[in-house]
């Protein structure tokens, strides 16, 4: 195997995390700065933290990822379409931050898995794929929102008495800690889908074995891209998740947060499954919103919003598997 397709294709890895992190940011801070909870800086720089703490707390989705999703190819050949797969994603995650779109890097990475794995002729575990990643999609957005709504109602119920001013005071306190937890979860979820694909990439190359441990340099590097990632910012999402979607008060912001943590923890250590982090804060935001009233939402950001989840697999997929074309050559 050649040790130069197994730098580039490990450097693409982290490039990838990189790109999550700054794209995945608003997942984590946007409800706590758009509720001035916490200033931007501060809000980055505590959610750098606890992706690189939560990136350490488990390797179930790892797991998934490197093992339940497509055959483990061999050779150049492996190796050509893992680049492919990292390619298509990392382009669609461009893509979408440039028009500030909440889509997922982590349905971008599965697609681009898919579609890389086609175009390189190996099989696909689609029950895998449908049990992983197609359910999860359709379900964590859905327990997401009646979550947040059902969270947010007993705010209001518990909170009906108290003074509206020092409620607000108190929230923007309490977002402190949830939003501390919403960038741990993003760390235990996103941190480990690269690592998945850095062992499959080490798996090619005959460097490991599936029944080893993850290596600690692999979970450190994925770690700390995502976190630097992180820091730099994704200012165009976190517009839109904070402001675009509904105007949210520091109960709200909380009740969304926590809801979405929650979703994030119980799928990691419960079902070691690869959700998105996007979904789940994002359907929780809509969740808490309709509280307010229906109209409070508003909806023609939300259907962008879900329309751009439906094109993502499919788009990195095809990225993915024009990238393999290209490169096989290369590889090859």
């Amino acid at each position: 195997m050649d040790t130069f397709a197994l730098i580039v294709t490990i450097g693409v890895a982290l490039g990838f995390t990189y790109t999550n992190g700054f794209h995945d940011s608003a997942n984590a801070i946007a409800t706590s700065v758009s509720t001035r909870a916490l200033t931007p800086r501060v809000a980055l720089l505590m959610a750098a933290v606890m992706n690189l703490a939560g990136a350490f707390l488990g390797s179930g989705v790892a797991k998934t990822v490197s093992q339940g999703l497509i055959e483990t190819p061999s050779g150049s050949r492996g190796m050509a379409i893992l680049f492919a797969a990292l390619v298509g994603a990392v382009v669609w995650n461009m893509i979408t931050w440039y028009f500030g779109l909440p889509s997922s890097s982590s349905h971008a990475l599965f697609g681009g898995m898919v579609g890389a794995a086609l175009a390189g002729s190996i099989a696909v575990y689609w029950m895998g794929v449908v049990e992983k990643v197609v359910i999860p999609m359709f379900l964590s957005p859905l327990v997401g929102m009646a979550l947040g709504y059902l969270a947010m109602t007993a705010i209001l119920w518990m909170f009906r008495r108290a003074n509206p001013h020092k409620a607000k005071r108190h929230f923007r306190i309490a977002q402190t800690v949830s939003a501390a937890g919403m960038a741990l979860g993003h760390g235990l979820q996103d941190a480990q889908k690269t690592m998945g694909i850095v062992v499959m990439a080490l798996v090619i190359a005959d460097v490991e074995d599936y029944g080893d441990q993850i290596p600690v340099w692999v979970k450190v590097s994925c770690a700390l891209m995502l976190s630097l990632g992180t820091y730099a910012g994704g200012w165009r999402i976190m517009r839109t998740l904070g402001r675009r979607i509904i105007e949210l008060d520091p109960p709200q912001g909380f009740a969304a947060e926590t809801t979405a943590a929650s979703v994030m923890y119980t799928a990691s250590f419960m079902f070691h499954a690869p959700i998105s982090t996007t979904h789940v804060i994002t359907s929780a935001i809509m969740g808490v919103g309709a509280t307010r009233r229906i109209k409070a939402v508003r909806w023609g950001v939300a259907k962008n919003i879900v329309m751009g989840w439906f094109i993502t697999m499919p788009a990195a997929a095809l990225v993915a598997a024009v990238s393999f074309w290209a490169v096989s050559l290369f590889f090859g």
